[in-house]
């Protein structure tokens, strides 16, 4: 069987933190690797002085920008099929803004054009293409909340879990492609227990300003997954170092010496070389002893 492997992402730099091992280990072992980005990142901030021009309250050239980091990212985990959903600039950044609760929402002025206004039947369609053409086995996208309240993760969610349903569906829209039933669809998780570890060690190491006024034995925020939920690992400690030279692909938006790169230099590369999955369509596999997954083609 020829694998097949779809990530549909937000935004330039999401896959790389979230899946760039998986990318990378599966683009190795010969699996089609395909990532479709919904939008290119135009309200994200800038972390680089030099490049604060391109925010979108100014030159608004952002976007441009980040089509550019993202290719060099792909470059590093060997992926060399990344597309933006529509077409690049179909679909605008729809920005974000904090609730008190600690998590992400749509702003009060969400522009028109963006993603978080997109028509949903029209925004799937446009995956329902990609899904037909390269037929993919399994998916990989955001939970229902988007992992942490963006509403563009939000968005990418729904687009992805409708486009497959629509893809399957024999007689629908048959110019788009021959129909096409995804076996398996994942959500992104990360391991609380992990996180909680890694945040341990931390503070034994003397780092209290890494994630500071988390506390590794308090609560968590929403984008870490209780143990009990996560379905499978995929184990990428082979890749990880491709995976940390695509997070700094995306220069704009990942500080070097920023709360992802502290865990990676303070306790070896453990925390971001296990990316961890939530089955949501599709029968698990079989197993290791902690009841999960290795392979997120298990028992197909």
């Amino acid at each position: 069987m020829d694998q097949s492997l779809l990530l549909v992402h937000a935004h330039p730099d999401d896959e790389s933190i979230n899946n760039g091992a998986t990318m990378a280990k599966y683009a190795a072992r010969g699996t089609r690797v395909t990532l479709v980005t919904c939008t290119l990142g135009e309200e994200g901030e800038v972390l680089v002085p030099e490049l604060a021009h391109l925010a979108s309250d100014k030159d608004d050239a952002l976007g441009a920008h980040r089509v550019t980091e993202l290719a060099h990212a792909m470059m590093e985990l060997g992926v060399t099929d990344h597309r933006f959903l529509g077409g690049e600039g179909r679909y605008r950044d729809s920005g974000m803004v904090w609730h008190e609760e600690g998590h992400a929402i749509a702003g009060e002025d969400v522009k028109e054009g963006t993603f978080w206004r997109a028509d949903l039947t029209e925004a799937a369609d446009h995956l329902v293409e990609v899904i037909r053409e390269v037929r993919p086995q399994v998916m990989v996208t955001y939970d229902q909340f988007g992992n942490y309240g963006h509403p563009d993760h939000i968005q990418a969610h729904r687009v992805a879990m409708y486009g497959a349903q629509l893809a399957a569906v024999p007689s629908y829209r048959l110019e788009l492609g021959e129909p096409w039933d995804v076996a398996k669809i994942y959500w992104v998780g990360m391991s609380e227990s992990r996180m909680r570890e890694g945040l341990r060690r931390l503070r034994a190491a003397g780092d209290t300003t890494t994630f500071e006024g988390m506390d590794p034995d308090g609560d968590m925020p929403p984008f870490f997954t209780p143990d009990h939920l996560l379905s499978a690992v995929v184990d990428g400690a082979d890749f990880v170092d491709a995976k940390l030279r695509a997070m700094k692909a995306h220069a704009t938006q990942i500080e070097v010496d920023g709360p992802f790169f502290a865990l990676s230099n303070n306790i070896g590369n453990e925390v971001w070389s296990s990316e961890y999955y939530r089955i949501a369509k599709g029968t698990q596999g079989p197993t290791n002893g902690d009841g999960l997954e290795t392979d997120l083609f298990a028992g197909l």
